[in-house]
């Protein structure tokens, strides 16, 4: 059907009136894209089947990655460009009047992640398939994302983000493979032979049913799974009873409350429901993701203590930890296994990988929530903790001081990611400095007990999605000159350094991201109004919008900018196009109130006739992968601007140099290995280091008050965020005032402030020269290939999870 375009148009046509009833001429575009979503199901589905068979045939060992976030983005152009087809069926869609990109843009960004968390492990599912390797992942199938971002007045506002209202084409609902999930109840205890058991009773039951995803490889006929969850409440729950108003109501509630677990990706917590909700939804997923891999382990015929050489469980980041005490809860209350037996599979089959530097951001949960919620799993936390805490002791001489420090439960907390390190075989970083971090500062002392189970592995992105799919100019480039191996092999990208000295290769590579420059005007125009000068820097920053990764710190460069302009008009500098995109935390008030400051001072920017014509400031709604899809490429300036040792690694760094853009950043994170891989000179970095950072926050010295008294340009900034002359939302504007003084400037913005500000003068110094920058892209471009996600999951599979590839 795929090859013989007469065919494929019959099929078209017929899938198409079978379904809709409807010929081409009336059809949407989103019933063309279900109909050709349809039809690309229908052709995996032998490979997908196939796939499963060939694992289990051979017995292969299996990896299930376990998130709540999957930022998978929109499926339709990867997947055809990963079954080759994608010229295919655009020529044979031309011909039927159909053009191929709007059924791509009639496709929703599914609603399963927010920032580089989930994005890491979308980018990993496609590494894994690509590389004919056993891996799957398991979350939640969230009714509605995060929120649909939109910008009134400035300030950010939140609506549902209902991606599923059409239905999701690309999954499969597997009734028939749903589980129960037990919340709430009593645990009683009793003597059956020689041993105790343990039964919940009085519990509540949630019904979790799966729905399958196809991962599929670039081209190799691999289709792996990613299955998501969906809470619903169970059929018999009420079966034998009247149906009176009472009942009616009841049954209402618990429908309510068990469908409330899928719902919303990331509910509210900043109250007592919406955490013990966060708390069910990290529970029901883990739950539910054990009990489906042990039911086909039990099908295949496997020995119990052979687990840990037939599955790794992989937990990202410490949402899913309870997956340990889960595995443990199952091994011994329904298998009855010993429990040092089962610690001995637990600990061998779970492996953990941590994302952040910040201690406010390693979760941990109100004894008395877990215990009411999952009497069970308290029990066998505390058992861990206890047993754990007798180890550390005996080891350590009876250092209470050192054992409460790692110890699981303590100050009324169970500590999620203490009980990661001491569940599971391996504890990796996501960057060599992060790791660094863990080792020496974070997790020193669970390293001192447990230095074998820690190792790096520096994240990476797909070069598929992110330059093969989003920049399909520069990757057609980069095949011509090099050949197409590199889709396959990125490392083989390196080849590319000899064309950093080609004139002609740079010039296409100018006129490339020209045409990408245009794609973004015109959408900026679409959604803001707003005409951008496609000629001057395109300065870009667009992620998760935290306190730490500093906008704000750009936001007073822009300030700056303006104030210079504003005192000498004739100011020589190249035309200056500044990009905003990100989404905040609807609870977090500080992240909300930086949004409404990056607007005012864009209309400020933006409305004044002088400034105007030097720069403009653009804040973009909404952001999401299939916009990312468009701004990265045409990015000439990467902001990765976070404070030194707070980003653990970084993702959005990575995507940017491979599109050709280059990187301003501190010492931080991933940016320390993008600045070994391209030379100083072809980076822009600025700051403190990590070292002065730590120094900083252990010893102190720092009085943000004495740069703000001993620097003009920094007292005039400051003070023109809260005097009324310039910017006139003075409750968003104090908030910003009151962090960099009154709380001493945590994130050290004005500390580096003068060094972000000497660098972005370089970066402007060198634009001018089109051929220098031109030249550093391309340098960025050919040592890329070192972050793409293939190059990370084959450092995983090798050296954490013991997977090979199947033979096909």
């Amino acid at each position: 059907m795929f090859q013989d375009k007469e065919v494929f148009k019959s099929e078209f046509i017929k899938k198409l009136k079978r379904t809709f009833g409807k010929g081409v001429e009336q059809a949407t575009e989103n019933e063309l894209y279900q109909v050709l979503g349809r039809m690309i199901k229908d052709e995996i589905s032998e490979n997908w089947i196939k796939t499963n068979t060939q694992y289990k045939k051979e017995k292969l060992k299996q990896t299930y990655y376990f998130s709540m976030e999957f930022l998978l983005g929109r499926m339709m152009g990867v997947n055809l460009m990963n079954l080759q087809i994608y010229q295919f069926c655009k020529e044979s869609l031309s011909e039927l009047g159909i053009k191929i990109k709007d059924l791509e843009e009639a496709e929703p960004d599914a609603g399963l992640g927010n920032g580089g968390l989930g994005r890491l492990a979308a980018c990993f599912l496609d590494s894994l398939a690509s590389l004919d390797l056993p891996g799957h992942g398991c979350g939640i199938r969230y009714k509605y994302g995060l929120f649909e971002q939109k910008i009134v007045d400035g300030y950010q506002i939140e609506l549902p983000d209902n991606w599923l209202k059409e239905g999701n084409i690309w999954e499969i609902r597997r009734s028939d493979k749903a589980v129960k999930v037990k919340f709430y109840g009593h645990v009683i205890s009793s003597w059956e032979e020689d041993h105790v058991v343990f039964k919940l009773q009085d519990y509540e039951t949630v019904l979790a049913v799966p729905y399958d995803m196809p991962m599929i490889g670039y081209d190799n006929n691999i289709v792996n799974t990613l299955r998501l969850w969906s809470s619903e409440m169970t059929d018999n729950e009420f079966q034998n009873q009247l149906i009176t108003e009472v009942n009616q109501r009841k049954i209402m509630e618990r429908k309510r409350a068990a469908e409330a677990i899928s719902e919303y990706l990331y509910p509210d917590d900043s109250h007592a429901e919406g955490k013990k909700l966060r708390l069910k939804q990290q529970y029901f997923f883990v739950s539910a993701g054990i009990q489906s891999i042990l039911r086909n382990f039990r099908k295949a015929g496997g020995e119990w203590s052979d687990i840990p050489n037939r599955i790794a469980v992989h937990i990202n980041d410490t949402h899913p930890v309870l997956a340990i005490p889960e595995l443990m809860r199952i091994l011994i209350d329904e298998e009855n296994i010993s429990w040092d037996e089962a610690w001995r599979i637990t600990s061998q089959t779970i492996s953990y990988t941590n994302h952040t530097t910040l201690s406010e951001a390693l979760e941990t949960w109100p004894i008395d929530m877990v215990k009411n919620l999952l009497p069970r799993i308290y029990m066998i936390i505390e058992e861990i903790d206890k047993r754990f805490s007798q180890l550390v002791s005996i080891k350590y001489l009876g250092n209470q001081e050192f054992v409460k420090r790692v110890a699981i439960i303590k100050d009324g907390n169970i500590h999620m990611a203490n009980l990661a390190v001491a569940g599971s075989y391996s504890v990796n970083g996501v960057a060599l400095l992060h790791t660094e971090i863990l080792e020496k500062k974070l997790m020193k002392g669970l390293y001192q007990i447990f230095p074998e189970k820690f190792n790096n592995k520096t994240n990476g992105i797909s070069h598929r999605r992110w330059l093969n799919s989003a920049n399909p100019k520069l990757a057609n480039l980069i095949s011509e000159s090099i050949g197409r191996n590199w889709i396959k092999e990125p490392g083989r990208m390196s080849e590319l350094m000899p064309f950093s000295k080609d004139a002609a290769f740079k010039e296409e590579i100018q006129k490339i991201k020209h045409d990408n420059k245009l794609n973004l005007a015109k959408l900026i125009k679409e959604q803001s109004g707003i005409i951008v000068d496609t000629d001057s820097i395109f300065d870009v920053q667009v992620k998760r919008l935290h306190a730490y990764k500093r906008q704000v710190l750009n936001v007073l460069h822009i300030i700056d900018l303006y104030n210079r302009i504003k005192e000498n008009p004739n100011l020589d500098m190249p035309s200056r196009t500044f990009i905003f995109g990100a989404k905040a935390a609807p609870s977090y008030s500080f992240a909300k109130n930086v949004i409404k400051l990056i607007n005012e001072v864009g209309k400020i920017v933006n409305e004044d006739p002088v400034v105007n014509q030097k720069m403009k400031v653009v804040f973009l709604a909404n952001y999401r992968v299939s916009l990312a899809e468009i701004i990265i490429p045409a990015a000439d300036l990467s902001e990765q601007i976070s404070t030194a040792t707070k980003e653990a690694s970084g993702t959005g760094n990575m995507k940017f140099m491979m599109n050709g853009a280059l990187t301003m950043g501190t010492l931080d994170g991933a940016n320390i290995e993008i600045k070994e891989a391209v030379g100083d000179e072809n980076i822009f970095i600025f700051g403190l280091k990590p070292n002065e950072v730590h120094d900083y926050y252990q010893y102190g010295g720092y009085n943000s008050f004495e740069m703000y008294n001993n620097y003009a340009d920094i007292h005039k900034i400051v003070d023109q965020l809260i005097s009324g002359k310039m910017i006139q939302a003075y409750e968003a504007t104090r908030d910003v005032y009151n962090a960099l003084l009154v709380d001493n400037d945590q994130y050290f913005v004005l500390k580096d402030f003068h060094s972000y500000v000497d660098a972005q003068n370089r970066a402007a110094e060198v634009y001018r020269n089109k051929d220098q920058w031109a030249t550093k892209a391309v340098i960025n471009i050919a040592k890329s290939g070192k972050f793409s996600g293939d190059r990370t999951i084959n450092e995983y599979a090798k050296e954490i999870w013991k997977i090979k590839p199947v033979s096909f």
